[in-house]
């Protein structure tokens, strides 16, 4: 498959082959047929991306901000090699595209195979041969519109909720400021409401188009007396409203709009333009001023995109989706033309001439830029559509090729902390990286020196030449891929959690205990990288000859995460306690050589919606050994505050481990410290994991230890919910 990718350090740009991305659930997989480039929002991106690092830091005070919190916390080594391993990638770019449907997953009800769709989104709507999105993202294409004019609808609809949140009736004078791409849709839309349309730009080859658009009078900002024409053409009275799709940083639209606009009329911003608002003519005038966003409500919420959960349309009438509909149904009516704005068509080979137009590289003018696909064969088209199957495979006997390697998930946790310790390693054979988007797979293929790559995890799975696993993935497909390579008969590193619930962990434990041709032969570890990190194994030896029960403090200064953050959904990320305490149960349980018998735990009540109450959480663990383990961990502290403190005493002995900075350690009235590089452990279990499968070890971690401390944390939930004391 081949996709426009752009590297995000260089800016360098490329037609990337790639493979066809994998439809997860409740997604549609759809062979583009055109796509439309975004010239505006696009040219900002590339620009962006290839401008220097200081340049960069100039226009994103914010992101520096977050970074040198980053380095104050994490240390400067592991920052710049997250930073640097982020920014050697590849990036997609479009988010407007139309095409016929090759797949549907379940959960989508109401588009089918074959079906003509127009297809939103950024990062989805990419421009691509192949893309995969959810269905609150596709709209039908009705009979009567061209897939060509469809593949506009993503920029259409974000015209026409401009003209939504400027509540247009019949009749009335609307000024347009700026007539790009954006601008010439704008026009078309309210001359199809009614309206008298006033069109204002500074290039003279925009003004002829919005003639063509539809526009009534057109001037041009440098040469014609606007503010006259517009007191003339209304009536003495201004414009009713003025809708603003320039992008400049420019001050002037906004004060142009500000002294052409009438008495409480409406000034509505949808281009990325200036805005020092004057306050002298918007405040005698009261004016209203309203911002657009994109292309309507569900536009930025996990839920309605992602989750495909709608808003009723007795209260959200015009949602971005039922905006792509509106769109489509004009166009197939014949009421918008969006082929006297089509100024250059390229097919994908020829994207990157596309570019050079909209970077300045050439000088003729364009407005509306079309790619397009060509078809797939019938073997592609099969292979793509064909769906991954879920159903069991037999028990097989671990392969011979146990440093073969296959991961499943290539995200920036994955290319940061797991394979850079495997790519130093000369007996491994990074076989075959899967991810679900094929351009990071070709780019980690191509990075980390993998020989194959791909976008199906059953490949990996069912190869019988890949001898051990690792799962990177989101959390909710952590155990189901568990289950499937284990079963046939592959090594597997897993990173936290094992499993989101109870009916995930139970066939795991099932396949591993009951079958005794498995005992000893295969291995399983869940990526608990505390107990690894160097400060931690010091601190468990300074304890180490100590008999007695030991008390330990894990404290976690968390910080907020946002409720519609991935990790915080059900399914694909089971919440905070599942997905990241578990990494402080299983250290607990090292550091006290016990594993634990009850837990209990107390969270507190947030008014902050945004906030989950589990984010503040106290828990207690009582060991079988008679040891105590407490975890506090919070979202409301105080960023200056580390974010990680163990402090553990017994006989007479105690430590504090500082964010993996520091560890003091104290017996007898005397204290030594020990200085840390804020390593947690991810290449010592990476270096374990790998020698215990050289070695045919069966275990790093026992078994016991990781179903314990998986199922510990099912069991916070319950105490939580339950508020009871509940035994494991």
């Amino acid at each position: 498959m081949k996709q426009i990718a752009q590297h995000v350090k260089s800016g360098a740009m490329k037609v990337a082959e790639t493979s066809a991305p994998a439809a997860g659930r409740g997604m549609i997989l759809v062979k583009n047929y055109f796509s439309v480039i975004s010239a505006g929002t696009e040219k900002t991106s590339v620009d962006s991306r290839k401008s220097s690092m200081l340049q960069r830091a100039r226009s994103q005070p914010d992101e520096v901000k977050k970074l040198m919190e980053e380095i104050r916390r994490n240390g400067m080594t592991r920052t710049y090699k997250r930073v640097m391993t982020k920014l050697d990638s590849f990036a997609a770019l479009g988010y407007s595209s139309a095409g016929i449907v090759l797949a549907v997953e379940e959960g989508v009800q109401d588009i089918e195979v074959g079906d003509r769709v127009a297809c939103g989104g950024a990062d989805y709507a990419i421009h691509s041969d192949v893309i995969a999105l959810p269905r609150n993202l596709v709209a039908k294409i009705p009979d009567g519109a061209s897939m060509e004019s469809a593949a506009y609808t993503t920029v259409a609809s974000i015209a026409l909720q401009g003209i939504r949140q400027t509540e247009p009736t019949l009749g009335e004078t609307v000024v347009v400021i700026g007539l790009g791409l954006l601008g010439q849709l704008t026009v078309q839309f309210l001359k199809a409401n009614g309206c008298h349309v006033i069109g204002i730009d500074l290039d003279a080859a925009a003004i002829e188009l919005a003639k063509k658009s539809g526009a009534d009078i057109v001037l041009n900002r440098n040469t014609d007396p606007v503010e006259s024409v517009v007191q003339s053409a209304s009536g003495g009275h201004g414009a009713d409203a003025v809708i603003i799709t320039a992008g400049t940083n420019s001050n002037d639209p906004i004060e142009l709009a500000g002294r052409i606009t009438r008495e409480r009329g409406r000034v509505v911003v949808v281009g990325a333009a200036t805005m020092n608002i004057p306050r002298g003519p918007y405040y005698m005038k009261e004016i209203d001023i309203r911002i657009s966003r994109s292309y309507g409500p569900g536009r930025y919420d996990g839920d309605y995109e992602e989750e495909g959960l709608d808003y009723p349309i007795g209260y959200v009438r015009w949602t971005e989706n039922r905006n792509m509909q509106s769109y489509l149904q004009l166009l197939a009516q014949g009421k918008i033309n969006t082929d006297i704005l089509t100024t250059h068509r390229f097919t994908i080979d020829d994207a990157l001439k596309a570019y050079e137009l909209i970077e300045g590289e050439k000088t003729e003018p364009y407005v509306g830029i079309v790619l397009s696909y060509d078809d797939l064969d019938e073997d592609e088209l099969k292979s793509i559509s064909h769906a991954e199957q879920a159903a069991a495979a037999p028990v097989i006997s671990p392969t011979r090729s146990s440093l073969t390697l296959g991961f499943i998930g290539a995200g920036s946790f994955a290319s940061g902390f797991l394979l850079p310790h495997l790519k130093d390693m000369s007996d491994v054979n990074l076989d075959f990286v899967c991810n679900r988007s094929g351009l990071t797979g070709a780019d980690m293929r191509n990075k980390f020196g993998f020989r194959r790559a791909g976008t199906k995890a059953e490949e990996v799975l069912s190869d019988p030449t890949i001898g051990t696993v690792f799962i990177a993935t989101r959390h909710g497909q952590h155990a189901p891929y568990t289950l499937e390579a284990l079963r046939h008969g592959k090594h597997v590193f897993v990173e936290k959690p094992l499993a989101l619930n109870e009916e995930e962990l139970a066939p795991i434990e099932e396949l591993l205990t009951s079958h005794p041709e498995l005992a000893g032969k295969l291995l399983l570890m869940v990526g608990f990288n505390r107990r690894f990190a160097p400060l931690v194994t010091d601190m468990h030896g300074f304890f180490e000859k100590i008999e007695e029960p030991s008390v330990v403090h894990y404290y976690v200064n968390a910080g907020f995460l946002p409720k519609d953050h991935w990790t915080q959904h059900p399914v694909d990320g089971g919440g905070r306690i599942i997905g990241e305490v578990c990494h402080f149960i299983d250290t607990i349980q090292y550091l006290t050589n016990s594993l634990p018998e009850r837990v209990s735990a107390e969270c507190i009540a947030s008014d902050n919606e945004s906030v989950s109450n589990f984010d503040n959480v106290n828990i207690t663990m009582r060991m079988k050994n008679g040891s105590v383990g407490i975890i506090t961990y919070v979202a409301n502290g105080d960023s200056s505050i580390p974010k990680e403190r163990i402090i553990m005493s017994a006989g007479n002995s105690s430590a504090v481990m500082d964010n993996f900075q520091t560890l003091t350690l104290a017996r007898n009235g005397k204290q030594s410290k020990k200085k840390g590089s804020g390593d947690k452990g991810h290449r010592n279990e990476v270096l374990a994991f790998m020698d215990a499968v050289r070695s045919k070890r069966p275990e790093v971690i026992s078994l016991e230890s990781m179903l314990a401390t998986t199922r510990a944390s099912f069991r916070v939930l319950d105490a939580l919910s339950l508020k009871e004391v509940i035994s494991l």
